[in-house]
Protein backbone atom coordinates (compact mmCIF):
# COMPACT_ATOMS: atom_id res chain seq x y z
CA UNK A 1 0.00 0.00 0.00
CA UNK A 2 1.63 3.37 -0.76
CA UNK A 3 0.76 6.43 0.99
CA UNK A 4 0.79 9.72 -1.39
CA UNK A 5 0.68 13.26 0.16
CA UNK A 6 1.55 15.41 -2.49
CA UNK A 7 -1.40 15.86 -5.58
CA UNK A 8 1.22 15.70 -8.25
CA UNK A 9 2.47 12.14 -6.99
CA UNK A 10 -0.81 11.41 -6.94
CA UNK A 11 -1.52 12.43 -10.62
CA UNK A 12 1.57 10.35 -11.67
CA UNK A 13 0.55 7.40 -10.15
CA UNK A 14 -3.17 7.82 -11.88
CA UNK A 15 -1.25 8.36 -15.22
CA UNK A 16 1.06 4.79 -14.85
CA UNK A 17 -2.77 3.18 -13.83
CA UNK A 18 -4.24 4.72 -16.75
CA UNK A 19 -1.53 3.70 -19.23
CA UNK A 20 -2.19 0.30 -17.98
CA UNK A 21 -5.60 0.16 -18.70
CA UNK A 22 -6.88 -0.02 -14.79
CA UNK A 23 -10.45 0.85 -13.89
CA UNK A 24 -9.92 3.06 -10.81
CA UNK A 25 -12.24 3.10 -8.07
CA UNK A 26 -12.27 5.87 -4.60
CA UNK A 27 -13.38 6.23 -1.75
CA UNK A 28 -13.32 9.50 -0.03
CA UNK A 29 -13.28 9.48 3.81
CA UNK A 30 -12.00 12.30 6.19
CA UNK A 31 -10.51 9.35 8.28
CA UNK A 32 -11.59 7.46 11.77
CA UNK A 33 -12.44 4.79 10.17
CA UNK A 34 -15.23 2.27 10.81
CA UNK A 35 -16.49 -0.63 8.73
CA UNK A 36 -18.70 1.47 7.12
CA UNK A 37 -16.23 2.68 5.48
CA UNK A 38 -14.43 -0.64 5.02
CA UNK A 39 -17.54 -1.81 3.34
CA UNK A 40 -17.66 0.76 0.85
CA UNK A 41 -13.73 -0.20 0.02
CA UNK A 42 -15.20 -3.72 -0.34
CA UNK A 43 -17.77 -2.50 -2.75
CA UNK A 44 -14.89 -0.46 -4.15
CA UNK A 45 -12.44 -3.53 -5.14
CA UNK A 46 -15.06 -5.92 -6.39
CA UNK A 47 -15.52 -3.26 -9.25
CA UNK A 48 -12.08 -2.02 -10.24
CA UNK A 49 -8.14 -3.01 -10.53
CA UNK A 50 -6.91 -0.24 -8.06
CA UNK A 51 -8.76 1.34 -5.32
CA UNK A 52 -7.79 5.18 -3.35
CA UNK A 53 -8.57 6.24 -0.51
CA UNK A 54 -8.59 9.59 0.53
CA UNK A 55 -8.34 10.73 4.13
CA UNK A 56 -8.48 14.32 4.83
CA UNK A 57 -10.42 16.41 7.78
CA UNK A 58 -12.07 19.08 4.98
CA UNK A 59 -12.57 22.26 7.10
CA UNK A 60 -14.65 23.77 4.69
CA UNK A 61 -18.07 21.55 5.13
CA UNK A 62 -17.76 22.88 9.13
CA UNK A 63 -20.02 25.44 10.37
CA UNK A 64 -18.41 28.22 12.81
CA UNK A 65 -19.88 25.94 16.04
CA UNK A 66 -19.26 22.54 14.78
CA UNK A 67 -16.70 19.96 15.42
CA UNK A 68 -13.82 20.81 13.51
CA UNK A 69 -11.04 20.72 16.25
CA UNK A 70 -12.67 17.46 17.99
CA UNK A 71 -12.82 15.80 14.82
CA UNK A 72 -11.69 12.20 16.00
CA UNK A 73 -8.17 11.85 13.92
CA UNK A 74 -7.09 8.01 14.12
CA UNK A 75 -4.47 8.16 11.19
CA UNK A 76 -2.45 5.33 12.04
CA UNK A 77 -5.39 3.05 12.90
CA UNK A 78 -6.47 3.86 9.49
CA UNK A 79 -3.72 3.31 7.91
CA UNK A 80 -3.71 -0.35 9.31
CA UNK A 81 -6.97 -1.17 8.49
CA UNK A 82 -6.78 -0.24 4.94
CA UNK A 83 -3.35 -1.84 4.50
CA UNK A 84 -4.80 -4.94 6.01
CA UNK A 85 -7.41 -4.85 3.28
CA UNK A 86 -5.05 -4.47 0.50
CA UNK A 87 -5.81 -1.06 -0.41
CA UNK A 88 -3.51 0.18 -3.14
CA UNK A 89 -3.22 3.85 -2.19
CA UNK A 90 -4.00 5.94 0.90
CA UNK A 91 -3.90 9.92 -0.07
CA UNK A 92 -3.62 12.21 2.53
CA UNK A 93 -3.90 15.98 0.69
CA UNK A 94 -2.35 18.50 3.24
CA UNK A 95 -5.24 21.43 3.83
CA UNK A 96 -2.49 24.20 3.19
CA UNK A 97 -2.26 22.59 -0.83
CA UNK A 98 -6.32 22.01 -0.91
CA UNK A 99 -6.80 25.32 0.15
CA UNK A 100 -3.59 27.12 -1.28
CA UNK A 101 -4.38 30.51 -1.49
CA UNK A 102 -6.98 30.16 1.64
CA UNK A 103 -10.46 28.99 2.47
CA UNK A 104 -11.87 32.72 2.35
CA UNK A 105 -10.41 33.14 -1.83
CA UNK A 106 -11.41 29.77 -2.25
CA UNK A 107 -13.11 28.79 -5.46
CA UNK A 108 -16.37 27.14 -4.52
CA UNK A 109 -18.83 24.27 -6.30
CA UNK A 110 -22.15 24.76 -5.22
CA UNK A 111 -25.14 22.20 -5.90
CA UNK A 112 -28.65 24.89 -6.48
CA UNK A 113 -31.85 23.51 -4.65
CA UNK A 114 -30.44 20.59 -3.30
CA UNK A 115 -27.93 21.68 -1.11
CA UNK A 116 -30.30 24.62 0.79
CA UNK A 117 -33.06 22.06 2.02
CA UNK A 118 -33.17 19.49 4.93
CA UNK A 119 -29.81 19.26 6.40
CA UNK A 120 -28.28 22.41 3.89
CA UNK A 121 -30.91 24.32 6.11
CA UNK A 122 -29.88 23.28 9.19
CA UNK A 123 -25.99 23.51 8.11
CA UNK A 124 -26.00 26.49 5.97
CA UNK A 125 -22.72 26.29 3.46
CA UNK A 126 -21.87 22.18 4.49
CA UNK A 127 -22.77 20.97 0.88
CA UNK A 128 -21.13 23.87 -0.63
CA UNK A 129 -17.63 22.45 1.65
CA UNK A 130 -18.73 19.17 0.79
CA UNK A 131 -19.42 19.48 -3.28
CA UNK A 132 -15.93 21.88 -3.55
CA UNK A 133 -13.31 19.42 -1.50
CA UNK A 134 -15.18 16.02 -3.52
CA UNK A 135 -14.79 17.84 -6.82
CA UNK A 136 -11.35 19.02 -6.44
CA UNK A 137 -10.43 15.40 -5.22
CA UNK A 138 -12.09 14.02 -8.06
CA UNK A 139 -9.57 16.33 -10.30
CA UNK A 140 -6.53 14.59 -8.35
CA UNK A 141 -7.66 11.65 -8.30
CA UNK A 142 -9.46 11.13 -11.48
CA UNK A 143 -11.38 8.33 -10.86
CA UNK A 144 -13.81 6.10 -13.40
CA UNK A 145 -15.96 4.99 -9.97
CA UNK A 146 -16.40 6.55 -6.78
CA UNK A 147 -18.40 5.15 -3.30
CA UNK A 148 -20.47 6.84 -0.98
CA UNK A 149 -22.67 5.35 2.18
CA UNK A 150 -26.26 5.98 1.69
CA UNK A 151 -26.44 6.75 5.45
CA UNK A 152 -25.51 10.09 4.01
CA UNK A 153 -28.33 10.31 1.25
CA UNK A 154 -28.72 13.90 0.86
CA UNK A 155 -25.08 14.31 0.46
CA UNK A 156 -25.11 11.82 -2.03
CA UNK A 157 -27.80 13.10 -4.10
CA UNK A 158 -25.89 16.18 -4.15
CA UNK A 159 -22.85 14.67 -5.53
CA UNK A 160 -24.89 12.78 -7.84
CA UNK A 161 -25.75 16.24 -8.94
CA UNK A 162 -22.83 18.06 -9.07
CA UNK A 163 -21.24 14.96 -11.26
CA UNK A 164 -23.95 15.54 -13.86
CA UNK A 165 -24.21 19.13 -13.77
CA UNK A 166 -20.37 19.24 -14.25
CA UNK A 167 -19.90 16.53 -17.09
CA UNK A 168 -17.91 14.45 -15.08
CA UNK A 169 -16.52 11.20 -16.31
CA UNK A 170 -17.05 8.31 -13.49
CA UNK A 171 -19.78 6.92 -12.05
CA UNK A 172 -21.34 7.35 -8.41
CA UNK A 173 -21.99 4.53 -6.16
CA UNK A 174 -23.96 4.45 -3.31
CA UNK A 175 -23.90 1.66 -0.79
CA UNK A 176 -26.45 0.60 1.84
CA UNK A 177 -25.92 1.87 5.28
CA UNK A 178 -23.80 -0.30 7.49
CA UNK A 179 -25.21 -0.64 11.00
CA UNK A 180 -24.40 -1.67 14.66
CA UNK A 181 -25.93 -5.06 15.75
CA UNK A 182 -28.43 -2.61 17.71
CA UNK A 183 -29.46 -0.97 14.95
CA UNK A 184 -27.43 1.93 15.39
CA UNK A 185 -26.03 3.68 11.73
CA UNK A 186 -22.19 3.43 12.06
CA UNK A 187 -20.46 6.88 12.23
CA UNK A 188 -17.27 8.61 13.04
CA UNK A 189 -19.54 11.01 15.62
CA UNK A 190 -20.69 7.60 17.87
CA UNK A 191 -17.75 8.26 19.83
CA UNK A 192 -18.63 11.32 20.97
CA UNK A 193 -21.61 9.84 22.84
CA UNK A 194 -21.46 8.92 27.02
CA UNK A 195 -22.51 5.17 27.65
CA UNK A 196 -25.74 6.25 28.76
CA UNK A 197 -26.59 8.25 25.56
CA UNK A 198 -25.38 5.19 23.01
CA UNK A 199 -27.88 2.91 24.99
CA UNK A 200 -30.44 5.49 23.22
CA UNK A 201 -29.06 6.26 20.07
CA UNK A 202 -30.63 3.34 18.04
CA UNK A 203 -33.79 4.92 18.84
CA UNK A 204 -33.45 6.67 15.97
CA UNK A 205 -33.46 4.49 13.50
CA UNK A 206 -36.22 2.23 15.46
CA UNK A 207 -38.61 5.45 15.01
CA UNK A 208 -37.84 5.97 11.25
CA UNK A 209 -38.26 2.72 10.78
CA UNK A 210 -41.80 1.85 12.16
CA UNK A 211 -43.11 4.83 10.57
CA UNK A 212 -41.87 3.45 7.27
CA UNK A 213 -44.04 0.88 8.07
CA UNK A 214 -47.03 3.21 8.33
CA UNK A 215 -46.33 4.74 5.30
CA UNK A 216 -46.10 1.44 3.61
CA UNK A 217 -49.11 0.14 4.99
CA UNK A 218 -50.63 3.44 3.16
CA UNK A 219 -50.54 6.15 5.93
CA UNK A 220 -50.09 9.28 3.90
CA UNK A 221 -50.18 12.00 6.78
CA UNK A 222 -46.95 12.42 6.86
CA UNK A 223 -47.58 15.66 8.80
CA UNK A 224 -49.32 13.71 11.71
CA UNK A 225 -46.63 11.05 11.45
CA UNK A 226 -43.70 13.34 11.84
CA UNK A 227 -45.09 14.91 14.83
CA UNK A 228 -45.94 11.32 16.43
CA UNK A 229 -41.92 10.59 15.67
CA UNK A 230 -40.88 14.00 16.76
CA UNK A 231 -42.42 13.69 20.57
CA UNK A 232 -41.16 9.91 20.38
CA UNK A 233 -37.52 11.10 19.62
CA UNK A 234 -37.76 13.99 22.69
CA UNK A 235 -39.32 11.37 25.19
CA UNK A 236 -36.13 9.28 24.52
CA UNK A 237 -33.93 12.31 25.53
CA UNK A 238 -33.28 13.42 21.70
CA UNK A 239 -33.47 16.88 20.45
CA UNK A 240 -34.81 16.51 16.75
CA UNK A 241 -33.58 18.67 14.15
CA UNK A 242 -35.62 17.70 11.58
CA UNK A 243 -37.79 14.55 10.29
CA UNK A 244 -38.22 14.97 6.73
CA UNK A 245 -40.57 12.62 3.96
CA UNK A 246 -39.16 13.22 0.28
CA UNK A 247 -38.82 11.84 -3.03
CA UNK A 248 -36.00 9.54 -3.37
CA UNK A 249 -34.96 11.07 -6.68
CA UNK A 250 -35.34 14.83 -5.74
CA UNK A 251 -35.61 15.06 -2.36
CA UNK A 252 -38.87 17.17 -2.94
CA UNK A 253 -42.15 16.94 -1.04
CA UNK A 254 -43.54 13.22 -2.43
CA UNK A 255 -46.80 13.77 -4.98
CA UNK A 256 -49.33 10.42 -5.44
CA UNK A 257 -47.15 9.52 -8.47
CA UNK A 258 -43.43 9.25 -6.30
CA UNK A 259 -43.42 5.56 -4.91
CA UNK A 260 -39.78 5.38 -4.03
CA UNK A 261 -39.82 7.91 -0.72
CA UNK A 262 -37.50 8.59 1.67
CA UNK A 263 -37.36 9.08 5.38
CA UNK A 264 -34.63 11.39 6.57
CA UNK A 265 -33.68 12.43 10.19
CA UNK A 266 -30.99 14.36 12.10
CA UNK A 267 -31.33 14.80 16.23
CA UNK A 268 -29.08 15.63 18.86
CA UNK A 269 -28.41 13.56 21.68
CA UNK A 270 -26.69 15.99 23.96
CA UNK A 271 -24.00 17.99 21.71
CA UNK A 272 -23.45 14.95 19.25
CA UNK A 273 -25.67 15.26 16.00
CA UNK A 274 -27.09 11.70 14.52
CA UNK A 275 -28.26 11.29 10.94
CA UNK A 276 -30.30 8.37 9.36
CA UNK A 277 -32.87 7.60 6.97
CA UNK A 278 -35.23 4.73 5.48
CA UNK A 279 -35.92 4.33 2.05
CA UNK A 280 -39.28 3.17 1.05
CA UNK A 281 -40.55 1.26 -1.64
CA UNK A 282 -44.30 1.68 -2.13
Amino acid sequence: MKIIEDIMAMREQRRKWQLNGDVIAFVPTMGNLHKGHLKLVEHAQRHADVVVVSIFVNPLQFGPDEDLDAYPRTLKNDFDQLEAMGVDVVFTPLASDIYSRGLEQQTFVEVPGLSYMICGASRPGHFRGVATIVCKLFNMVQPNKAYFGEKDFQQLQVIKAMVTDLSMNLEIHGVPTERESDGLAMSSRNGYLTTEQRQIAPQLFACISEMADHIIQGRRDFSLLISQVKAELVDAGFKPDYIEVRAANSLLQPGHEDYDLVILAAAFLGKTRLIDNVQIRL
